[in-house]
């Protein structure tokens, strides 16, 4: 077992190893190459090895192709565009896109797709009325999802993502002073309200509801507000092309990217020393910098201090003010963690804004 441990490890070492030579050296025939010997690959050793039923063949084939199409329409509309440069942070995001269709076959055969076979005559006379309202949920679900799916991955959603990746640096910081001395004043000017205010937001934004299909939770966004009307509400988000992307203000407005967005408000009680403490730490970041950790959504962990997602800033600030309420990585923390890891009730709520 030890050996296979260390075999397993440098294989991720030398494959980690191989993504970098890429990010740095590979250019678009490169990289367009290298998405068809994987997607080759793969699709050979469904047909000749997989132990699988023809169902499943086609949908893991099927899903290679579509994988295949959109990275490359990925990297010659985006990574290798006409532009002159291309920040190296995009190089290094397709090169991880790269081994995504390895995890395919994983997630799909722990599906209990047997479910799905069309049975027998002699089976069907045995097949309850029961069991078939069974199968009947599962295939509106599964339709459901493959829909959803469809709506997320089409052009229209991916392209406002995709063409704001060029604005994002996961190595420098590239935003520094978006909060003004306005608004620190509004923020102390709360340091006697006992409480600190957590927003847990379903916005519909493109990102919002791709990220959703990975967290396979509504709520994909949380924020931090010194006050409960949420007039000095900030997190860690794309600057909304106002701002670079990193620590920003946030207006309760830009929340309302479709018909049923809404925002939980919790109250989580605090110390006035606690409270000016996170007050310090934001005016410091603000002052030194910061860039949003689109990296750190796929692998979990930051290259500088101050590069952060939304969630992982706020579950920082709760560390460094000593009022964290669950343990976790900050880096593995996503926004609903906040509430459903409240196992003592720590968290207050507040209201809900619906649109």
């Amino acid at each position: 077992m030890q050996n296979i441990a260390i075999y397993h490890r440098r294989l991720y070492q030398i494959t980690f190893g191989l993504l970098l030579i890429l990010a740095f050296w590979g250019n678009l025939p490169i990289f367009i190459l290298t998405i068809v010997f994987i997607t080759t690959f793969l699709l050979l050793k469904t047909f000749t090895t997989l132990d699988a039923n023809r169902q499943l063949k086609f949908i893991l084939s099927s899903s290679y192709l579509i994988m295949m199409i959109l990275q490359i329409v990925f990297n010659t509309t985006i990574t290798f565009s006409t532009t002159s440069h291309t920040p190296f942070t995009l190089h290094l995001i397709a090169a991880l896109l790269l081994p995504l269709p390895f995890l395919l076959a994983p997630i799909l055969t722990r599906v209990n797709l047997k479910s799905f076979y069309l049975p027998s005559v002699d089976e069907l006379e045995t097949i309850s009325f029961a069991a078939f309202q069974k199968n009947q949920a599962k295939i509106q679900q599964l339709l459901h999802n493959a829909n959803h799916f469809k709506k997320v991955l089409r052009p229209t959603n991916l392209q406002p993502i995709f063409s704001d990746l060029h604005r994002h640096s996961a190595t420098h910081y590239i935003n520094n002073g978006t909060l003004n001395s306005d608004y620190f004043k509004r923020a102390a000017a709360t340091l006697d309200d006992p409480y600190l205010y957590i927003a847990v937001s379903n916005t519909g934004s493109a990102a919002s509801e791709l990220i959703a299909l990975f967290t396979q939770k509504q709520f994909n966004h949380t924020s931090l507000s010194f006050d409960p009307d949420l007039d000095t509400i900030i997190s860690y988000n794309g600057g909304e092309r106002v701002y670079p992307p990193g620590l920003n203000p946030e207006m309760v407005a830009s929340f309302h990217k479709k018909p049923d967005a809404s925002i939980l408000i919790y109250r989580l009680p605090v110390t006035r020393a606690q409270k000016q403490t996170v007050l310090d730490t934001i005016s410091k970041i603000n002052e030194t910098g910061s860039a949003y950790n689109i990296l750190g959504l796929v692998t979990k962990h930051s290259l500088r201090r101050n590069i952060m997602f939304c969630s992982q800033f706020v579950y920082k600030m709760l560390q460094i003010a000593d009022i964290t309420y669950f343990e976790k990585q900050p880096g593995h923390v996503q926004p609903t963690d906040f509430i459903e890891l409240d196992y003592h009730r720590q968290l207050e709520y507040v209201s809900e804004i619906k649109f």
